[in-house]
């Protein structure tokens, strides 16, 4: 059963919205079957298959904060973005509410590249994820799972997901 989301239409960023893109939001699915809420950033005036980056933390934050902005400001440099709310998180669905799962966290991030790798605007062969805080260990899961990811940045203090493996 497909959760309904209720998104916010309006700009509710933390940053101010930028000239140089389009935004608009988008939901998509994880293969668990939780409804993820997201913003797309593109280029403005910019044709032809694109480079394209999903964005997601930090950890307990939500796509208009930090991952909106950095998203932001990699599609004013000329890649398609988008930043989510992860599973439980934002205005993404699940249950319950603000928890995180490793593996459906990192299904997060491969959920989004799902989505980028069919736009027609996107280079399927030019994907990539940037996870910011706890959500760098999450990129990290992606990138060794997902051969589809091509380049991969984790700005991070530690490898959140390794921490969750050995809590005992």
């Amino acid at each position: 059963m497909e959760e309904k989301l209720n998104l916010t239409q309006e700009w509710d960023k933390t940053f101010p919205k930028s000239g140089k893109v389009e935004h608009r939001k988008v939901i998509l699915h994880n293969r668990y079957g939780i409804t993820l809420a997201a913003d797309l950033y593109q280029p403005k005036g910019m044709t032809g298959e694109l480079a394209a980056i999903a964005v997601c933390g930090p950890f307990g934050a939500v796509k208009e904060q930090a991952s909106g902005l950095y998203a932001q400001t990699m599609a004013e440099r000329g890649f398609l973005t988008i930043a989510f709310d992860p599973s439980f998180t934002g205005e993404s669905g699940g249950a319950p509410r603000y928890m995180a799962s490793p593996d459906i966290n990192t299904e997060d991030f491969q959920a989004a590249v799902d989505f980028l790798s069919v736009q027609d605007n996107v280079d399927p062969e030019k994907i990539g994820i940037i996870g910011i805080c706890g959500w760098g260990g999450m990129a990290l899961n992606t990138a060794a799972l997902d051969t589809r990811v091509k380049a991969t940045a984790a700005i991070t203090m530690y490898d959140m997901s390794r921490v969750n493996a050995h809590v005992r």
